[in-house]
Order: C-alpha cells, then sequence, then structure tokens
C-alpha cells in the first residue's frame, strides 16, 4: 500500500494508532493493534447481520508491524458535524438532524433486534459494569459506593431483566453516527436492546452545553416514537420504557475518569462536580419515578455560576 495516497486525520481516541482517509475521500485506514483487530472482526460479522456500517476493504500489516483495515466512507459529515453546521445563532437542533439520527437509529435497532444473543448468568450485570464503568467510579467517588447507589443500579437491573440482549456499540451517539450508518465501534460489547439508540438525544445534556447545540423536548418524544415504532414492528414490544435505567448507567458512564489528578486544575475540578451533580439528580429521579429526565439538568455555565454561589457542593 502506497501510504503516500493518505492523509492524515487524527490520533485514535483511547487506543493506539490513527485515522488517514484517502485522497479521493471514499476510504479511511485506520492503524492500530489487538484492539483494532478485535473491533475488525466485529464489525465485519455484524456487517453480515446488515448492520448499518462500513464494509472493509482490506487488512494487513504495515512494514513496521503495525496492523490496519481499510474500510469504505459513510460521508465526511457526522450527525454532529451537521447539527453544530446547521446553527444560526442559536442552540436549537434542526429538525432534518433528529429525524435523520432517528432514521439511523430505527435502522441499527431493527438489525440488533433482528439478532438476539443468548445470555449466560451475570451477562447483564457485566454490562453494567462496563459500560457504566462503575468500579472506575466508584474508586473515584467512594461516597456513592453506597447502599443507596447499588440499590438503585439493581432495581435498573431488574427492570432489564427480560430485554433482549444484543450486539452494540456502547458509545452511541451524533458523533459516531452519519446519514449511511454507525462508524467506530471501538467499544462494543454485549447490550440491552436499545441502550445504544435511546439515549442517543439524552445524553448531549451530559456534555453540559459544550455541544452546541440541544434537542427540544418534542424532537426527543418524536425520535423515542419512531424507536418504539421500530422496535414494535421487529419485536412486538416498545423500548422506549427503559430509557431511565439506560440513562442511570450514562450518569455513571459520563462520571467515569472525572476526577483530576492535579489541585491546580480548577476547570477538570469544576467538570468532575458537574458530573456529580448530574448523577445525584438522576439517580434521585430514578428513584422517585423509574425515569430520568435531562431537560431538568443545568447546563455547565448554570452549574458554575451556583457553584461559585455556594448552591452547588
Amino acid at each position: 500500500m502506497n501510504d503516500d495516497t493518505w492523509r492524515f486525520v487524527k490520533k485514535r481516541t483511547a487506543a493506539d494508532g490513527a485515522v488517514y482517509v484517502s485522497a479521493d475521500g471514499t476510504r479511511y485506514r485506520r492503524t492500530g493493534g489487538a484492539e483494532l483487530r478485535a473491533e475488525a472482526a466485529f464489525q465485519r460479522r455484524i456487517a453480515d447481520l446488515d448492520y448499518p456500517v462500513p464494509q472493509l476493504l482490506e487488512e494487513g500489516f504495515t512494514d513496521d508491524g503495525h496492523y490496519y483495515v481499510v474500510e469504505e466512507s459513510l460521508g465526511d459529515q457526522t450527525l454532529h458535524d451537521r447539527a453544530v453546521a446547521s446553527l444560526d445563532g442559536g442552540r436549537a437542533l434542526a429538525d432534518d438532524v433528529t429525524d435523520t439520527v432517528a432514521q439511523v437509529g430505527a435502522r441499527l435497532l431493527r438489525a440488533q433486534a433482528a439478532h438476539v444473543v443468548q445470555p449466560t448468568p451475570g451477562t447483564l450485570r457485566q454490562w453494567l459494569e462496563g459500560a457504566g464503568f462503575t468500579r472506575n467510579v466508584f474508586q473515584e467517588n467512594p461516597d456513592l459506593d453506597n447502599t443507596r447507589t447499588h440499590a438503585a443500579l439493581d432495581q435498573a437491573l431488574d427492570r432489564l431483566a427480560t430485554v433482549p440482549l444484543v450486539r452494540g456499540h456502547l458509545d452511541y451517539g451524533l458523533p459516531n453516527v452519519l446519514p449511511a450508518g454507525v462508524i467506530d465501534w471501538q467499544h462494543h460489547g454485549l447490550v440491552p436492546l436499545g441502550y445504544d439508540v435511546l439515549p442517543a438525544l439524552e445524553i448531549i445534556a451530559f456534555k453540559g452545553g459544550n455541544k452546541g447545540y440541544i434537542a427540544s423536548p418534542g424532537q426527543r418524544r418524536r425520535y423515542l416514537a419512531a424507536l418504539d415504532d421500530a422496535s414494535l414492528n421487529t419485536t412486538g414490544q416498545p423500548i422506549a420504557q427503559n430509557l431511565g435505567a439506560y440513562l442511570l448507567v450514562k450518569a455513571m458512564f459520563f462520571l467515569a475518569l472525572m476526577r483530576p489528578t492535579d489541585p491546580s486544575r480548577t476547570d477538570k475540578y469544576l467538570k468532575w462536580q458537574f458530573r456529580r451533580h448530574l448523577f445525584a439528580k438522576g439517580l434521585e429521579q430514578y428513584e422517585r419515578t423509574g425515569t430520568v429526565d435531562t431537560a431538568l439538568f443545568p447546563g455547565l455555565e448554570e452549574f458554575a455560576a451556583g457553584h461559585s454561589a455556594g448552591d452547588h457542593p
């Protein structure tokens, strides 16, 4: 392979290697190690199951021994990129973006539902611990490793006990979604049906406004209705009722790896406290109602103002 035909895009996140794009923009080349080989094997398998993913075109080893894969391009603009580009001085997410998110999410959901994986004992709890990074969260926040938190998580697992397990993305969101499909399956694994797609618009709130856009209540309702419709047509059952349990796990996910090690980094300390605040609000909501309403979450700037005023710990 002639490396001169590839333009560097970025280093890979949470793994060794880098991403390159072909001169004509039709292919991407990724380099890495054992993690990339596992991802490529998973991606080949789900492509055969009609998941909306890029087709792998080539794989091998570079002259210096690094593994690489070449895959088709699904386009040059993720739905996150499209959302940011469509902002016109405000923060409202464009309807065409949310409609496209719903279409892609429904495609993924139907493919997942058509290929259910039989669980083994403990599989659902393994998903919880991996998806929520619970070990890290409790190490960094030992005060949260308490009876109350574990009771809520156990309640969520009980609620999800009959939900089918499927092959999932585990890091699904607008930055990984294009109109033609879903990219970056690095963190793949078994998930309860709906865990990938249901929270896609809700998790924007965990960024605290840093993404630049927000979904309106009406957009969120239409999105969930579209996914419920896809699930009903595939499984005969709706799935939106599980969103609260999934968002409780997401609240842990977004709190993981947040505690700063440098006490002088007040910006990182603020973000850590912000995520702790969102977890506390989500936990209280879930205990009280079995749901989590991210519309009630403050933005980072609002939290920072309250934090400075002493309204938050």
